[in-house]
């Protein structure tokens, strides 16, 4: 009779695996540099719009008007950030998520459900945080979105400032938040922030779509191709009623991400390498440049906490990020077979957690089309979105900072490589190769000590040679 097979416990945001770990630093390097040009820029728009002598500049470059009109695009400056270059963001977001769905953490059911848990819980506790606000102080529901996305760029940026050493396992784990988190932002945005739909625009947006995918899976290469189809599923999709940027996450999953023969990195690796530094550098940076430029004054940032709305917002962030994500992890633990890796603690879980309540780009992209009504209010629900972020980046730098030393030792025994061989030392303790080459790397070292040592007693010897009656002082008398 055969024995009954166990199913070992799975260790959550335990070590990458080393193609993953290798996929993670790279994407998190091009992210972090983006996110401190995001930082510039939204801190440029703050300044240019509360300078007195710049303001009106400000208000005249942001509702500049250029674009054919004859195709309905003559479109202000800011509408061109938000729903034009923003949709590059989202296209480099569709890739993202499709490699996870395909390559990534997210492929294996067991892998995907503490981030996929996590990141819904971290979407679901924000808006019941800000409905809850905004019911019991007689507010309005409409901005219940407005906290519920998190800006990993942002919070990248704050990890870049601050210089933590975070595991990879939790960059991996904020990544993969992020992920998840955009993808429900897509949905939110697509569901219930349409008005109207003109059907004809969505079906000629969809054909558009389905001849993207027909060439794309024939084989057929060249931007030239592709880029002018672009433009054009994306002006439909703009004129249909659906947000401009659906388009860009669409094209976004249909590329393919997995790798065939003969092949060293898929289409979408390929596509997203030589998209996302221009998503990074310029698209996200000119969205915040035009969408941060916010008066700020005592009288600003008391109705932040003084309005129901840009309260729930505040504490959405702050608090609703947290708990959800947190307790969304904390539930997947106790209720799965899977187990808290041994090199991190709850607290660690916590503090990135405390990260994610920064919300920025998509936060700030769901306020104005929740308020579109209503320019002060837009304004001031911009202003609560930079309050929140700005007091959760600060709550989990305090918390990283506590726990910096221990990371710094996780991130060198990851870095580790003895045998120097280009692989981490921890990915090999499996193999008996590597094991050999540390016994001959230890045994080289052995015979330079014996060396070594040898001279220090032929040293010893020969001192005591030169001295027979042992160590004298000047004048010959014994010590």
């Amino acid at each position: 009779m055969a024995a009954p097979r166990t199913r070992t416990a799975r260790k959550a945001l335990g070590r990458l695996s080393l193609p993953e770990r290798a996929f993670v630093a790279d994407a998190l390097r091009t992210e972090t540099v983006g996110g401190v040009l995001l930082l510039l820029a939204a801190v440029t728009a703050l300044i240019w719009a509360n300078i007195p002598a710049l303001h009106d500049s400000y208000e005249s470059v942001s509702h500049f008007r250029l674009g054919p009109g004859a195709l309905g695009l003559h479109l202000s400056m800011a509408h061109w950030a938000a729903d034009g270059l923003l949709t590059v963001f989202f296209f480099v977001a569709g890739i993202e998520l499709k490699r996870e769905l395909v390559a990534g953490d997210l492929r294996d059911p067991r892998a995907a459900v503490l981030p996929v848990v996590a990141a819904l819980c971290g979407m679901a506790v924000p808006a019941l945080v800000y409905t809850v606000t905004n019911l019991t102080g007689h507010g309005s529901a409409q901005g219940w979105a407005v906290p519920t996305a998190t800006d990993i760029a942002f919070a990248l940026a704050v990890l870049a400032v601050i210089g933590t050493s975070l595991p990879s396992s939790l960059r991996a784990f904020l990544l993969t938040l992020a992920v998840v988190d955009d993808l429900f932002a897509i949905l939110i945005i697509a569901v219930f922030f349409t008005d109207r739909l003109d059907f004809t625009a969505l079906g000629g947006a969809v054909a558009g779509l389905v001849v993207f995918w027909l060439l794309l899976r024939k084989g057929v290469r060249g931007w030239y191709v592709y880029l002018p189809l672009a433009v054009v599923i994306w002006t439909l999709m703009h004129h249909s009623g659906v947000h401009a940027t659906i388009a860009g996450v669409a094209m976004g999953l249909m590329l393919r991400c997995t790798t065939r023969e003969g092949e060293r990195r898929s289409p979408g690796e390929r596509v997203e390498h030589l998209v996302r530094p221009f998503s990074a550098g310029l698209a996200v940076p000119m969205f915040a440049l035009f969408s941060a430029g916010v008066a700020v004054t005592g009288g600003t940032l008391g109705d932040v906490f003084g309005r129901p709305q840009t309260l729930g917002v505040v504490l959405g962030l702050v608090l609703g990020k947290t708990i959800g994500i947190f307790g969304g992890a904390w539930l997947v633990v106790r209720f799965t077979r899977a187990s808290l890796s041994e090199d991190l603690a709850w607290a660690d879980v916590f503090a990135v957690a405390c990260l994610a309540g920064i919300g920025f780009t998509v936060s700030l992209l769901i306020g104005e089309l929740a308020f579109a009504g209503d320019a002060v209010l837009t304004d001031e629900v911009k202003a609560s979105v930079l309050v929140g972020s700005l007091i959760a980046a600060t709550c989990a730098t305090v918390l990283l900072k506590i726990r910096n030393a221990k990371y710094r030792r996780l991130c060198e025994e990851e870095e580790r490589d003895e045998d120097r061989d280009g692989i981490p030392d921890v990915y090999e303790l499996d193999d008996p190769a590597y094991h050999l080459r540390m016994a001959e790397i230890h045994e080289r070292k052995a015979a330079e000590h014996r060396r070594i040592a040898a001279e220090k007693a032929a040293v010893g010897r020969h001192g005591l040679q030169e001295v027979p009656g042992g160590a004298g002082e000047e004048d010959d008398r014994p010590a």
